[in-house]
């Protein structure tokens, strides 16, 4: 495929897989797809069907790592090795499961939270794909814990941030194990929608009492996945919709159109699309593509394709993203927005050179939506991956603060195709 492809057509509709999942069946489909394109068939509402598991990961996914891992096949091996290597994924795991998480100011405890989430999420993994039942067991026994032990999260403004990242991660290592009779699906269901999505609903609503742009793109993108999730996991039309609705319109910065203000085209022929937090630095920068990917594949698995939306303009700011942390310089429009509660005008005139190369999880998914899935010459976002970050690990690879716990991971082991 010829290097100008990313961007053939302006003006080109986004892929809707709803039609196909809903007759051929979620794993079928999922086979199905390929590269091809496919006209939008309908107007964007919560699946009449579920898929389960139907959020990072579905059935296809966890087949085929099971059975390449089973054959010892790389990178599919690479990623298996890189999960068990890792201490969270040790079915001796002890949850340290508490009735409130603080983040932000006094008392912050949230570290006991995100390590527990990793566990849970990396246990359910090995016995996804590689059939421990003591893994799954470990699993369980940390998400019925906090399911029936945390009544809260709070702190300063850094609430919302738990909020959002730890609803949506703690609902992905859920459905994983929905299927497991000693969880107890019940109690996490209503755990989340109790303590987590008021917060995610309040934050989208109100954003802290604050200007509607004074929050950073993720602070919106990690409480819209929580809702999305949420929605998946208990198969709640009105906050799947909520999620979809707010990731093409909002009015905060993690809506789509706010998160990729300024769109070019590079030397070389590839659309770049500048980042809502390139300004500020790249470890943001590369956070934020983990979150609008954690939104855009759990939709994809519900039938949504919104790594299409808008032209693909997600994937132009990965690839803007990309190019400028592999070293290449890169556009940069002056960015300007309102702060704090008077909407104070603050600005950013070039491209931040701080954490430049930051490595994160994130790219596996990425490289393989884009250029497996869709055939697309994706090579900055493959370069990034390739030379940087494969194989990918997860929580506790990536150091032990909060940063390195913001996406779930082992991308190589579940997206490679």
């Amino acid at each position: 495929m010829s290097r100008t492809s990313p961007h053939r057509h302006a003006q080109e509709t986004e892929l809707s897989r709803r039609g196909l999942l809903k007759t051929a069946g979620g794993l079928g489909a999922a086979l199905a797809l390929g590269g091809g394109a496919f006209a939008a068939t309908q107007a964007d509402a919560a699946p009449a069907t579920w898929t389960h598991p139907g959020m990072l990961h579905n059935a296809g996914d966890i087949n085929r790592a099971k059975v390449r891992v089973a054959a010892g096949t790389d990178p599919w091996l690479s990623g298996w090795n890189k999960l068990t290597a890792n201490s969270h994924s040790q079915s001796t795991w002890t949850n340290r499961a508490t009735a409130t998480i603080i983040r932000g100011g006094t008392g912050q405890n949230y570290g006991l939270l995100y390590n527990d989430i990793a566990a849970a999420y990396q246990n359910a993994l090995r016995w996804k794909v590689g059939g421990t039942e003591a893994n799954a067991v470990c699993a369980a026994n940390i998400l019925n814990a906090w399911a029936k032990t945390l009544t809260s999260v709070t702190g300063n403004a850094d609430r919302f941030l738990a909020s959002g990242l730890y609803g949506w991660q703690f609902a992905n290592a859920v459905e994983l194990m929905r299927d497991y009779d000693a969880l107890d699906l019940a109690a996490c269901q209503e755990m989340l929608v109790s303590v987590f999505y008021p917060l995610n609903n309040s934050f989208l609503t109100n954003h802290n009492d604050a200007c509607i742009t004074n929050y950073w793109a993720n602070w919106d993108l990690c409480n819209m996945a929580s809702i999305l999730a949420i929605g998946i996991l208990n198969e709640d039309s009105a906050k799947y919709d909520q999620a979809v609705t707010y990731f093409k319109s909002g009015a905060g910065n993690g809506s789509i159109a706010h998160a990729v203000p300024y769109l070019y085209t590079d030397s070389d022929g590839y659309a770049l699309g500048q980042w809502q937090e390139s300004g500020r630095d790249q470890g943001h920068t590369v956070m934020g593509m983990g979150q609008m990917g954690a939104v855009c594949e759990m939709a994809w698995n519900q039938g949504d394709d919104l790594y299409s939306y808008d032209s693909r303009r997600f994937m132009k700011a990965a690839q803007y993203v990309a190019k400028y942390n592999l070293g290449s310089d890169v556009p940069f429009t002056t960015y300007t927005w309102g702060t704090g509660q008077s909407c104070a005008q603050s600005s950013q005139t070039v491209v931040s050179s701080a954490s430049r190369g930051q490595v994160r999880p994130v790219w596996a998914q990425l490289h393989f939506h884009y250029n497996r899935r869709l055939s697309l010459d994706d090579k900055y976002i493959s370069q990034m991956y390739y030379n940087l970050v494969a194989p990918e690990g997860g929580g506790g690879d990536y150091g032990s603060d909060s940063g390195g716990y913001d996406q779930l991971g082992f991308g190589t082991l579940m997206y490679a195709k």
